[in-house]
């Protein structure tokens, strides 16, 4: 097994992951898709699943041996890809499940779900790889997350593309429509990819 499906295994059998998965599907029954709610619980819940992923076997010592087995390059893009789809399937599950429960949810986009959620969890693994802080990983993603909101509400309304909340449930006309949305987020997962490479090499080269 390589070190993806291996990071991937550990992701989706991780006790985060299946904490985040219960607690969104607990705030949609109980608040609903469309609720503040739910779509301030994306970051959070994207971030459990893997974000600190690296940074617990960096303190712990265990990138020792594992880069022997894998290299370097495989390995940190094998944490970036396995951290962002593991951050991704939690809230996608979660809206899946009340899709099927609640026939008349039809609005709800599967795809941006996932996309969204795995934008907040990598965003999140960068914060961790630059901090060295699993607490700023997990909480960094709602701050920058609730100050987007505040940005787009009180001074820039015409930037839409700033606002998350579009990001799963546009109300905006995009250009490509949904896919808009999702190349957006592309070009801003591609920013963090090269931001967590740097970071993360810097490191391994004095391991």
């Amino acid at each position: 097994m390589n070190g993806f499906e291996s990071d991937l295994k550990r992701g989706l059998c991780s006790k985060g992951f299946a904490a985040s998965l219960i607690v969104e599907v607990f705030i949609l029954f109980q608040a609903g898709f469309d609720s503040d709610l739910f779509r301030m619980s994306l970051p959070i819940a994207a971030a459990f699943p893997y974000a600190a992923a690296w940074l617990v076997e960096y303190k712990s010592g265990f990138l020792k041996a594992s880069l022997p087995r894998c290299g370097i390059t495989p390995y940190i893009f094998g944490k970036f890809f396995a951290c962002g789809i593991c951050g991704g399937l939690p809230g996608t599950f979660g809206c899946l499940v009340y899709k099927i429960a609640r026939e008349e949810a039809e609005e709800i986009s599967l795809m941006l779900i996932f996309v969204s959620g795995m934008m907040w969890a990598v965003f999140s693994a960068t914060l961790a790889a630059w901090s060295k802080s699993r607490y700023i990983a997990y909480g960094g993603a709602f701050v920058i997350y609730y100050l987007l909101i505040i940005l787009y509400e009180r001074y820039f309304g015409a930037l839409y593309c700033l606002y998350p909340c579009e990001w799963v449930y546009p109300k905006h006309t995009w250009i490509f429509g949904d896919w808009g949305i999702v190349i957006m987020l592309s070009g801003v997962m591609f920013m963090l990819l090269a931001m967590y490479y740097r970071i993360l090499r810097r490191c391994m080269e004095r391991v």
